[in-house]
């Protein structure tokens, strides 16, 4: 399940949201699970892939 990474512009607090990508397509409107306030700003983040090496 991917995480996104927020910025809160209110209280400018950075969290964490762990969705699907069909739920967050479906209810992008995210809200500060500190103040509460729904200005929050996607965060850029990396991924990893993980693979099976076979031997």
């Amino acid at each position: 399940m991917p995480a996104y990474e927020f910025n809160c512009k209110s209280c400018g607090k950075d969290f964490t949201v762990f969705l699907s990508i069909k739920e967050f397509e479906k209810n992008p409107s995210i809200i500060c699970e500190y103040c509460k306030s729904s200005n929050v700003t996607r965060k850029l983040s990396g991924f990893f892939a993980k693979t099976s090496k076979k031997s």
